[in-house]
């Protein structure tokens, strides 16, 4: 057994435990993931005729979508071990891959964005609309873009949810790493995409009214959030015995304080309350609440990454002697 390890397996990012994903991509599922909320927020204002009450996500909003994917695609590549083979997602299609279908969602979910944009400039960015219209042509595009307003709102909606999804699927498609092999990721990550964008308005200074739709709703959100991530743990609890073990690591094991006393409590919990009060006028409380989710989006992307990579079904730390693999390698 320590020959075949030593010979064929052995290696120190992944024995005895995986540690290969780092901050980078934890960002990019955090970005990816808010990228979507603000698409689906966008539309749904347009779809539900808000143009009056919720002024900034009507016309202003579907810019962001863009800014903050690309800055999420910017860590992501920032992570490929050979960047200069990235064109390689494109060469095929593998419909049993989350990997792949993440590739292409982003491939189609770009110009759906420019469209969503294009439609919005005249009234959310004139500036910017003045400037493409003195491109050849670019006044009759922005016009047809704006009379099929609510159709491209209608594509952008499952464009975004898949994407929202994606960030959660590709890890759950990990079958090795019992942390992540649950089905409730994928709409974990979608409603915590939602909560986070949800906040954006209301650090942007939205109206008081706007400001108080998304307040609500991000209320909403988090505790579908929470029965989420409940749904989650119950899901570990009651699985395999690799799954208990995955689970043990959040409830007394190495996990415990970050999960519960990084995450939970200030990325969930406290936002609840402080949101609550800020209900009441107490602007600051609101702004701080706003600041604590985007806070918490990132850390349930960067612990669910970190703790799944050191979950795994096979205890290798008492399967080989290290010490004596170490003797072999030299």
């Amino acid at each position: 057994m320590e020959e075949v390890l030593a010979t064929a397996r052995y290696n120190a990012k992944v024995d005895p435990s995986l540690g290969i994903w780092t901050w980078e991509i934890a960002f990019y599922l955090f970005l990816g993931g808010m990228a979507a909320g603000i698409m689906l927020f966008a539309a749904w204002a347009v779809l539900g005729r808000k143009e009056q009450t919720l002024t900034f996500a009507h016309n202003r909003f579907a810019l962001w979508a863009p800014i903050v994917l690309s800055l999420g695609m910017t860590t992501l590549f920032l992570d490929l071990e050979y960047k200069v083979h990235v064109f390689r997602f494109y060469t095929s299609f593998e419909p049993t891959s989350p990997m792949s279908w993440g590739a292409w969602i982003l491939v189609l979910i770009y110009p759906m964005m420019v469209l969503q944009i294009l439609s919005t400039l005249r009234a959310g960015y004139p500036t910017l609309a003045r400037f493409v219209e003195r491109i050849p042509g670019g006044g009759s595009l922005l016009s047809i873009c704006e009379n099929r307003r609510r159709l491209i709102a209608w594509g952008v909606v499952p464009l975004a949810v898949g994407l929202g999804i994606y960030t959660g699927v590709l890890l759950s498609a990990f079958s090795a790493r019992p942390f992540w092999n649950s089905g409730v990721l994928g709409p974990l990550f979608l409603i915590s995409g939602m909560s986070t964008a949800a906040v954006l308005p209301i650090l942007a200074g939205a109206k008081p009214a706007e400001r108080h739709f998304f307040e609500v709703t991000d209320i909403g959100l988090i505790f579908i959030e929470l029965t989420l991530i409940a749904i989650f743990l119950i899901s570990l609890a009651t699985g395999a015995e690799q799954h208990m073990e995955s689970l043990a690591l959040v409830t007394g094991g190495a996990y415990t304080e970050p999960f519960w006393l990084w995450f939970i409590l200030p990325g969930l919990l406290v936002p609840i309350l402080f949101e609550a009060v800020g209900l009441r006028g107490y602007r600051a409380f609101a702004l701080t609440a706003a600041v604590l989710v985007i806070y918490g989006g990132f850390m349930l992307r960067y612990l669910t990454v970190e703790i799944g990579q050191a979950s795994t079904w096979t205890e290798y730390a008492i399967q080989f002697d290290p010490q004596l693999l170490q003797r072999l390698t030299q």
